[in-house]
């Protein structure tokens, strides 16, 4: 038996930006955002659209850290509480969005939850309308953010089903101006996000057959899109395969290569898309064989021979200009077996099919 849920209501297609006003529906709204032109000009259009923010959230900052969300809260309820927040941005705008959705006004509760648990009732869980403008993150449709503490060197993941967002605009003409660097990242970490889900001990039927369109999708057209970051049938395909990965994992988790990158990221500031994703090809080679299921999945990815397929993907990933050796990021044999055998005890390592013996004999 499997179960799959999602209940966000999305929206798909260029032009359903302009559908906001009737999501909001007459309700007060915080904007939350970043303080770029691009989003400066995207804010003017939604206030056009739906009319003034109740407040402008705008100070957010990449991997969202804990010891800079209290001022954050404050200034969310600085006119009262809205009754509704409005995401616009990537990982991050999301991530920060689902933490005040959670606090309210109230950091100090949200931040013990967050830290030292709790019972789920103490979150506020104001509705989220998320408007991506990258294709990589998912969390449109999922339900957690990632919350930093780089001085404590912790991650943390924010979790309740009060915090799927509502209904998600995904619109790809909003990723066209994406800078190539971050069309790459943010692509990488869809990619990642789909065949966590595959090689996954939570996986289910709709989750794998999501999550096998999106890989097929990313690995054929993201080396295009690198090449040609203006193509609007790109960026779509892109867009599309990104929200299906993040469907899939929003029923799944993540897995053991997102529970190696949080190390790499804290330890090397590696961006998050490149850490989740230049160990891939490595799980590939150790989880063949383990799963009918898994390889029958993987092999209307990568072709019936599997055996080649690890070291076709380490190419595709360097074609990229992704190094997929540990020792590029600043490990040597010792210390990464050492975090290897950390990310298989975390959370998401343990949602992961593979055997420690096969992952630690693939470097």
């Amino acid at each position: 038996m499997w179960r799959f849920h999602n209940p966000v209501d999305v929206q798909f297609g260029p032009g359903c930006l302009e559908t906001l006003p009737e999501r909001l529906n007459g309700r007060r709204y915080a904007l939350v955002t970043y303080n770029e032109p691009f989003f400066t000009e995207l804010t003017e259009t939604i206030t056009t659209l739906a009319g003034a923010p109740q407040v402008v959230i705008n100070n957010v900052e990449p991997n969202p850290d804990i010891a800079n969300l209290e001022p954050l809260c404050q200034q969310l309820c600085s006119s009262g509480q809205p009754e509704v927040i409005v995401a616009l941005g990537g990982g991050s705008v999301m991530d920060t969005a689902k933490f005040l959705s959670a606090a309210g006004s109230d950091f100090e509760q949200t931040k013990s939850y967050l830290t030292e648990g709790g019972h789920k009732g103490q979150l506020l869980c104001t509705p989220i309308i998320a408007i991506p403008t990258t294709a990589g993150t998912g969390s449109e449709v999922t339900c957690w953010a990632t919350i930093w503490d780089k001085q404590a060197q912790k991650k943390y993941s924010l979790a309740d089903a009060g915090l799927y967002p509502e209904s998600a605009l995904c619109d790809p003409d909003l990723t066209l101006q994406l800078p190539v660097v971050l069309t790459l990242t943010t692509g990488l970490d869809a990619l990642s996000h789909a065949l966590e889900s595959i090689w996954n001990k939570n996986r289910n039927g709709v989750s794998s057959a999501l999550a096998v369109e999106a890989v097929k999708t990313i690995l054929d057209t993201l080396p295009h899109l690198v090449r040609q970051p203006d193509h609007a049938l790109f960026r779509t395909d892109m867009m599309k395969a990104a929200l299906k990965a993040g469907l899939a994992f929003s029923n799944t988790k993540t897995s053991i290569a997102h529970n190696i990158s949080y190390a790499v990221t804290l330890q090397s500031g590696t961006p998050h898309g490149i850490a989740c994703s230049f160990t891939l090809p490595q799980v590939l080679r150790s989880v063949i064989g383990l799963d009918r299921g898994v390889d029958s999945d993987l092999k209307a990815i990568f072709g019936h021979d599997l055996d080649k397929a690890w070291d076709q993907f380490d190419g595709w990933f360097r074609e990229l200009g992704v190094n997929t050796d540990p020792e590029a990021y600043g490990y040597n044999q010792e210390n990464w077996r050492q975090l290897l055998l950390d990310a298989l005890q975390g959370e998401r390592g343990k949602n992961f099919i593979g055997q420690q013996e096969a992952l630690l004999a693939c470097y």
